[in-house]
């Protein structure tokens, strides 16, 4: 019996929901129309490849729903989730035509894509692309100094919350719940994915996480649906210096 077909809305750049946060978010409509011209829509179900390290790839790309994971093979097999793509994330590099990563659907995923060379010819001649695609790329930047810190020096705890607190952040719902306190998504990952890409064991995952459930940090609804009573509670337990190193 075959797979039903993943169904995903296909929008008017002017309605899409990332339209605010991903690379044409400072686009006036003249621009968006040149967009939509070169673009078209791919859906993947979870678990299936994207792409894999190597291809060639003659598109580049807006996550508009899901998850996808960025992964490195070295020689001997070895493997590591370098990555993460979430909603309005950029897939793809316009100047480059091979794949650096193996990209794999984490969840059921919607990409924009838009056809390479016209997009790399409208960063010569649309500023707000191309200048919007260079803060992308910054913030990607800090966030892989970030993920550094988290990756060398964190405790396990503080591991599990920064985590919590990047995937809360990206939920289209962060600033209209942040101010109330409460936030709520599920997780993109299985505990063993979760493991994966923090550099834990799936028992310390399981072992930490119900730490923070039994503290009141989080609250855990079936298998994936996480919970946030108070996101300053979470941010605490992250480890992180909220007050620039300033000493009372």
């Amino acid at each position: 019996m075959s797979k039903p077909q993943i169904s995903f809305p296909q929008e008017q750049c002017a309605e899409c929901p990332i339209r605010h946060r991903a690379v044409c978010a400072r686009c006036e409509s003249d621009e968006l129309e040149k967009l939509e011209s070169i673009k078209y829509y791919r859906s993947y179900e979870a678990g299936q490849t994207i792409v894999w390290a190597g291809d060639k790839m003659d598109f580049v790309a807006s996550v508009v729903h899901g998850v996808a994971s960025l992964t490195q093979t070295m020689e001997d097999g070895r493997r590591q989730m370098v990555g993460l793509l979430l909603p309005s994330d950029f897939l793809g590099r316009p100047n480059r035509e091979a794949a650096h990563y193996d990209v794999t659907a984490t969840t059921d995923v919607q990409l924009c894509c838009f056809r390479r060379v016209p997009f790399l010819e409208m960063l010569d001649t649309t500023p707000h692309v191309s200048q919007r695609l260079l803060e992308m790329t910054l913030d990607e930047l800090d966030a892989a100094r970030e993920w550094m810190l988290l990756l060398g020096r964190k405790t396990a705890r503080e591991k599990i919350a920064s985590f919590l607190t990047i995937i809360a952040r990206r939920e289209p719902s962060f600033q209209n719940t942040v101010g109330v306190g409460q936030v709520a998504f599920d997780l993109p990952l299985t505990r063993e994915a979760m493991a994966d890409y923090l550099g834990l064991t799936l028992e310390t995952v399981s072992r930490q996480m119900s730490g923070l459930k039994r503290d009141g940090v989080i609250r855990l609804e079936g298998k994936r649906h996480i919970v946030i009573p108070d996101f300053e509670v979470l941010m605490d337990e992250t480890g992180d210096d909220s007050d620039g190193g300033v000493l009372d």
